[in-house]
């Protein structure tokens, strides 16, 4: 057989292997774009575990095609939000590639960006209407095929989490999960549910709340909501407009960042059901028997494991703190101080932890603390990282007063407690602490703990 006869031969199966192994991307555009306007326009982007690189165009009428789709494995839909300069999501391949090394699912992207990507911003909100009726249709084919209802859960970011809400308002409801990150505030704050994210859009919905008095939405939305930092000022964001655009972005886009630590298990956040940031720091709610057995509420990916107890309660409002990067979460002592000085102290106190080559810090300054005499002073510590085996304690006192006298706190007794692990508090007793010099000591068990 003569050389173009096999060349003729192979030609088809090579065309058919190109094919196959065409990989599409998320839709790029620019600022011309957001300029002039973009139309809606929706790809809908699978990836499995055998393809977690590799997205697939899904038909949005024929399903069939589509022999990779494994309608019987759970699905999850990442909705991006707005894109005023038309750019792709930062974390878009990052939360599909951890998502399928936690489970084996099928990861829909669903790329809006035609739509999405407009300077006028309150045209993308109409958009996402639209959006969500696209996606309605395409989740009742999936149901034509054999896929639950319940299996499904949405990934929605700023406005993708509101189009996630109006799908699963679409489905009465039936949609396993929604997860919101710092869903969109401007045109949607003081509106009716049936215009915005709630409760009864899904089976479950949690919420994280990072930029409420920016560009997110306040109130809770979810049978859970997670406030981090208090939901403002997120640790390491610029605080001046001098920063330029990350000013504006980073409070909200620090949502992501902190739902992709928990998908990662790079750390556990644990959240604590309060009415206030305020009271949440001055160590007002730290009990959480509510929960029972299960104990507190960790945010992110794992808070499925608290659905049931969370809908037994109905809404639920938490908080946490972080570092400014990753790994975001901390780990929280309740402290215990009791003094016996004549005069009452304020001021406060920065502990520091330190194990094998590792060393923690917690700094309690978000107001003064009073301490009394005889009297405990209960203290929310929340340290930079976790310390497995306490070698040495230190601890210094401070009243931010420059000019005045320096004091002393007279200690009775310091106990720590671990809020995440269930162990034997540490002590000291009977020290004194003089006003800006560490003082450290070797912990001992407390004697008179419970635990």
């Amino acid at each position: 057989m003569f050389l173009w006869q096999y060349l003729a031969l192979l030609l088809p199966i090579t065309v058919q292997v190109c094919k196959a192994q065409r990989c599409e991307d998320f839709t790029d555009l620019d600022l011309s774009h957001a300029i002039i306007g973009t139309s809606l326009k929706i790809r809908l982007l699978l990836y499995t575990r055998e393809n977690d690189t590799c997205g697939t165009l899904i038909s949005h009428t024929n399903l069939s095609a589509h022999p990779e789709f494994n309608f019987s494995t759970p699905t999850t839909f990442i909705i991006h939000g707005y894109r005023p300069t038309g750019s792709p999501p930062v974390w878009v391949h990052t939360i599909t590639e951890m998502l399928l090394e936690r489970e084996d699912m099928n990861v829909i992207v669903v790329d809006w960006n035609h739509g999405a990507a407009n300077v006028n911003y309150f045209k993308a909100v109409e958009n996402t209407h639209k959006a969500a009726d696209n996606l309605t249709a395409f989740i009742k084919m999936m149901q034509e095929h054999g896929a639950s209802l319940s299996s499904i859960h949405m990934i929605g970011v700023s406005l993708g989490a509101h189009i996630s809400g109006f799908v699963g308002a679409n489905l009465n409801g039936s949609i396993g999960w929604i997860t919101g990150l710092d869903p969109a505030g401007p045109q949607f704050t003081g509106y009716p549910p049936k215009d915005r994210l709630d409760p009864t859009d899904a089976q479950f919905v949690d919420v994280l709340h990072t930029d409420i008095d920016s560009l997110g939405f306040r109130e809770p939305l979810g049978h859970i909501d997670f406030y981090a930092n208090g939901g403002t000022d997120q640790p390491g964001c610029p605080r001046t407009i001098f920063s330029g655009g990350a000013y504006f972005k980073c409070d909200h886009q620090r949502s992501v960042l902190l739902y992709l630590d928990s998908v990662n298990r790079t750390c556990v956040s644990t959240a604590f059901p309060c009415n206030s940031y305020k009271d949440f720091l001055d160590g007002n709610c730290l009990n959480c028997d509510r929960f029972g057995a299960a104990g507190c509420p960790v945010f992110g990916y794992d808070i499925r494991e608290w659905k049931d107890v969370l809908l037994r309660l109905r809404e639920t409002k938490t908080y946490f703190t972080t570092n400014a990067v990753t790994p975001f979460c901390r780990t929280n002592y309740r402290m215990e101080v009791m003094v016996w000085n004549k005069d009452v102290r304020w001021g406060y106190i920065t502990v520091k932890l330190h194990g094998d080559g590792e060393e923690a810090v917690a700094t309690i300054d978000h107001k003064a603390s009073e301490f009394k005499k005889y009297t405990e002073t209960k203290l929310l510590a929340q340290f930079d990282k976790d310390i497995h085996s306490v070698r040495k304690v230190s601890l210094k006192f401070s009243t931010g007063n420059v000019f005045k006298p320096k004091h002393k706190l007279r200690v009775l007794r310091i106990r720590l407690s671990h809020l995440e692990r269930k162990e034997r508090p540490l002590c000291r007793y009977d020290f004194l602490l003089e006003e800006n010099k560490e003082f450290s000591f070797k912990p001992i068990p407390c004697e008179d703990s419970n635990f």
